[in-house]
């Protein structure tokens, strides 16, 4: 079992005053969670705090975008090094992205690219939508979304896989842990065609759509599933705090010689 992970995507929430507020009533509980990585993704404006706040706790920090040239004439756009003083980690590729931005996969394997050549993380985010869903093209989706993102791309640890079916993202329609399993599975068949098979089986690949405290367990008791992305769960401290603490607890319980 790898370690387990578990993301929060705040999205475009939190001014910097709520960030602070939000990240100071989260450090305590979350650094007394022992096994587990946890990873805080804020607006890009609250990024510099939020990195002094938890200087010297075992909470990591990550970003939420970034462009793929390091720097230029691209107005409004933050570059991967910029980012590379901040955090660790950015998502990239995640379905709001794809939909309202209109990010190609190019793009993506372009940023995926721009972040590894920086030391950055990235968390690539794959998933169909509802029709593509209910037509049976998920795993042809899925694939596609795979070879896109990581062609011309080294094979490496350093990357985190988000599964998050679009149809389930902010709409509180979760996948059930099966299904999610089954397309995560998928994954790891791919990246093994892409990459290797080793790789294949040690990346940590994450259920992300409507993740809350009630129905994490659903997905982390699957060893196939190392952990989840969690969008506006995150928000809510108690609630966050609940979602890692389960998970620790689940993986540790299953897994207790890993």
């Amino acid at each position: 079992m790898h370690i387990p992970f578990i993301a929060a995507n705040w999205k475009m929430n939190t001014t910097v005053a709520e960030a602070e507020k939000l990240v100071g009533t989260l450090l305590g509980p979350l650094s007394s969670i022992d096994g587990i990585e946890k990873v805080l993704c804020p607006p890009f404006v609250s990024l510099s705090l939020i990195k002094k706040i938890l200087q010297g706790s075992n909470i990591k920090l990550g970003a939420q975008n970034m462009y793929f040239e390091a720097e230029g004439a691209y107005t409004g756009e933050i570059s991967p090094l910029m980012l590379s003083e901040l955090c660790e980690y950015v998502i990239l590729g995640h379905s709001e992205r794809r939909r309202y931005f209109k990010e190609s996969d190019n793009m993506i394997n372009q940023k995926i690219r721009a972040a590894l050549g920086n030391k950055l993380k990235p968390i690539l985010c794959v998933g169909e939508i509802l029709e593509e869903n209910m037509s049976g093209k998920t795993e042809k989706v899925i694939r596609r979304q795979l070879k896109g993102a990581l062609t011309e791309v080294e094979a490496t640890h350093d990357i985190v896989i988000a599964y998050e079916p679009v149809w389930a993202i902010g709409t509180g329609r979760a996948s059930s842990g099966e299904q999610a399993v089954t397309t995560i599975k998928f994954i790891r068949n791919v990246i093994t065609e892409l990459w290797n098979k080793d790789i294949a089986l040690n990346l940590r690949i994450l259920y992300g759509g409507s993740v809350n405290s009630s129905n994490v367990t659903e997905f982390v008791s699957h060893s196939e599933i190392d952990g989840a992305l969690v969008g506006g769960a995150s928000l809510k401290a108690d609630e966050f705090v609940n979602i890692v603490s389960q998970t620790a607890s689940i993986k540790k319980q299953a897994f207790p010689n890993n």
